[in-house]
């Protein structure tokens, strides 16, 4: 399997006429040959692999490292240069927005005559379309932070705090087998809903306001994003109605899911629904982005997108009403594109719930 995954490259070696590929990227280092630790170079040519690493690792890699030979090093750049050394190629790319300049200066110094030639985040590209083993973790990982939310959602009454209702969602997808939360929980209540990315405070969630929760687990190296708004009792009227519109969005972008569109007419889609219903200056992120061995990674779906789904892609659809000084509402599902549509991986429904 790894190496069905590194056929996707050849066109990046035919492209820049290259004689081999150095990553540094520790998601796309996993993706290809399967090392899961905090430390690593990933060495490929058309047909080899090489897979440098310290002592620390060296155990590690030998278990899970899959098609390439393993060395270990006790000075990452010198190793790297040693082993271009031995090799003698002639032009070498590099993961450019994964590397510092201080990086790039040092083995650019050590590597004299090879000539280093920058690759962007195109890389990043490879992992865009999930085989069927990812998006089973993906689907497993994700029925595991719904789970978690529903158990907890219960235990949202008027008084406890923000942080209260995130610390319980993590222990939950821990029982529940993940290996930890994909990232900090958002959860914002009331007022505090007009912030995008409010993490989770001190503040105690009162009866009558909406409350958002983006939450998400990781397993396997895998993660999963879903986010809810919930009401705790009964909203006004103005709550309900951003609810409405956002729901609407929603259901609409989902429903236009299928190979072939472009991801920024995908986001056109729900911004001119939240548009029309008047409060589209009040919607202003992207509408999703991808999910996999990253919680952010391609596709990014946004008006500013140049890509086009397809089929095995894995991306949220979050569309999203904040209004400074009254409260916020964001609907987030994660999507795995089909051959004539997609399918939801998050299971939460997202009907108005009022707990």
């Amino acid at each position: 399997m790894l190496k069905n995954r590194r056929l996707k490259l050849e066109r990046f070696f035919t492209a820049n006429r290259l004689d081999a590929i150095l990553f540094s990227s520790l998601p796309n280092i996993c993706y290809l040959c399967g090392f899961s630790g905090s430390e690593g170079v990933l060495l490929l040519t058309r047909d080899r692999a090489w897979f440098l690493c310290d002592s620390r690792y060296t155990a590690q890699a030998g278990a899970e490292v899959g098609d390439a030979v393993i060395r270990q090093f006790t000075v990452k750049w010198d190793a790297v240069a040693e082993l271009l050394g031995e090799l003698k190629p002639g032009r070498v790319g590099f993961e450019a927005a994964h590397t510092t300049v201080a990086d790039f200066k040092v083995l650019s110094d050590k590597l004299g005559q090879v000539e280093l030639v920058a690759l962007n985040g195109e890389l990043d590209q490879i992992r865009s379309c999930k085989d069927q083993g990812e998006i089973e973790r993906l689907q497993a990982v994700a029925a595991c932070a719904s789970a978690s939310l529903l158990t907890v959602l219960p235990r949202l009454v008027p008084g406890v705090s923000e942080r209260e209702i995130a610390c319980e969602l993590e222990f939950e997808m821990l029982r529940l087998g993940a290996d930890g939360r994909a990232f900090d929980f958002i959860v914002a209540s009331g007022e505090r809903g007009a912030m995008p990315h409010g993490r989770a405070s001190d503040k105690l969630i009162r009866s009558g306001e909406l409350v958002t929760i983006d939450f998400g687990a990781v397993k396997d190296g895998y993660h999963s994003d879903e986010t809810v708004t919930v009401a705790l009792g009964r909203p006004d009227e103005r709550s309900r109605e951003i609810y409405r519109v956002v729901k609407e969005a929603h259901d609409r972008a989902i429903d236009r899911v299928r190979p072939g569109i472009a991801c920024r007419d995908l986001d056109a889609v729900a911004r001119e629904c939240i548009r029309q219903h008047g409060y589209g200056e009040y919607f202003g992120h992207g509408l999703g982005h991808g999910v996999g061995l990253e919680i952010h990674e391609k596709p990014v779906v946004s008006p500013r997108s140049e890509t086009v789904v397809e089929e095995g892609m894995v991306f949220t659809i979050e569309p999203g009403i904040y209004i400074p000084g009254f409260g916020g509402v964001r609907i987030e599902d994660t999507v795995v594109v089909t051959a004539d549509g997609c399918r939801l991986l998050t299971q939460v429904p997202k009907e108005l719930t009022m707990v």
